[in-house]
């Protein structure tokens, strides 16, 4: 079959082979025909070291599909199936399953470390477990997650990471309230959603952030008030909050920079949600007297920061409800074969979300 692989860590570009196994299957898994998949930042970020992954890869989790097969002990799907997949899927009995922070789950991440392809030359892995930018997956069942016949494929994947995790961001992390200010530093697929979530909680004034300007054009048609550069971002707080800063500032960048840039934007008392995967070497710098004095919340969001499951759930009945816009995220698409055009339509900001068509 054939997959898009990253032989080293660092370079920029896939090989699209045909001579990939999807490997692994047996009692508890699934093998899962992948129909489509979406281009997330965080795919990037493997592939340039910033998040760990051990290689050679195939890149890619958000993705949708259908089940072929279904190894011994799997009660839930059966072959034929259409299924989402679940890069961190929840155990259901650890501590932090037990607690009810099933998106703390570390059974995901051990997925991570064990090769689910292999080739001639040896073993590959599949990014955070999964490896959607190939033809077939083998996975723990629980990574598949039942889809309803309506919900198109192109949907679906994007359900599977970027949309729960903007939206989750702003619903379950923030938990913004009715009538504040918000801004959001970072407008791809995943900020776009975090501005969805944030018109869905009736906030007032929405400022999107970014460099591209295609996307800030972009974020005023899904619910931003005003859409600035970088260095409109002073003048907007101005302008929206009479320079006190903003209720909530949303990082969905991944860089201290960006991070120190949006508390210093938060208003005293007010919440910075820290989106974006960064680097384990990128520190953010805060010295306690700020910290002390201003009470200004700093809020991580991994994976938007509640039940995962539930959260599809609740994108796809807002999606139907036509409270959410997803179809309007994909603005490229592309074939397996031309990966290597979606990578350069992330990296120069043209696209929110391709997807890849399976």
């Amino acid at each position: 079959m054939r997959a898009a692989v990253l032989h080293e860590i660092g370079q920029d570009k896939l090989d699209v082979l045909d001579d990939i196994e999807a490997a692994g299957f047996g009692p508890g898994k699934v093998r899962i025909r992948v129909r489509a998949a979406g281009l997330c930042h965080s795919d990037l970020s493997a592939m340039n070291g910033v998040l760990p992954q051990p290689a050679p890869f195939v890149p890619g989790h958000e993705g949708a599909g259908e089940v072929l097969e279904v190894g011994e002990g799997v009660r839930h799907l059966k072959p034929g199936d259409r299924v989402v997949l679940c890069w961190l899927p929840a155990c259901g009995t650890c501590p932090a399953c037990r607690r009810g922070q099933t998106e703390l789950c570390l059974a995901g991440f051990m997925n991570a470390g064990t090769p689910n392809f292999r080739r001639p030359g040896g073993d590959v892995f599949g990014f955070a477990g999964t490896g959607t930018f190939a033809e077939e997956v083998v996975l723990d069942a629980g990574c598949a997650v039942p889809l309803p016949d309506d919900v198109p494929y192109d949907i679906a994947a994007l359900i599977g990471c970027g949309v729960t995790t903007g939206l989750g961001a702003a619903l379950n992390t923030a938990d913004l309230a009715a009538g504040s200010s918000v801004a959001v530093i970072g407008c791809g697929g995943v900020g776009i959603s975090a501005i969805q979530g944030a018109r869905l909680k009736g906030a007032a004034e929405i400022v999107a952030v970014d460099p591209v300007a295609a996307r800030r054009e972009a974020a005023l048609g899904f619910g931003a008030t005003r859409a600035v550069s970088p260095d409109g971002l002073a003048e907007a707080k101005q302008q929206v909050t009479g320079g006190e800063g903003f209720d909530y500032v949303f990082e969905v960048v991944g860089r201290s920079a960006t991070a120190r840039t949006a508390y210093e934007n938060t208003r005293r008392g007010g919440t910075l949600v820290v989106v974006g995967a960064g680097a384990m070497d990128d520190f953010l710098q805060l010295n306690m007297f700020e910290l002390f004095f201003d009470e200004k919340r700093i809020l991580p969001s991994l994976y938007g920061g509640g039940d995962v499951v539930r959260s599809y759930e609740r994108a796809i009945a807002l999606w139907r409800a036509g409270r959410i816009d997803l179809a309007g995220l994909i603005t490229h698409r592309v074939p397996l074969a031309a990966v290597n055009e979606a990578l350069d339509q992330m990296r120069t900001g043209t696209a929110l979300r391709t997807c890849i068509e399976i």
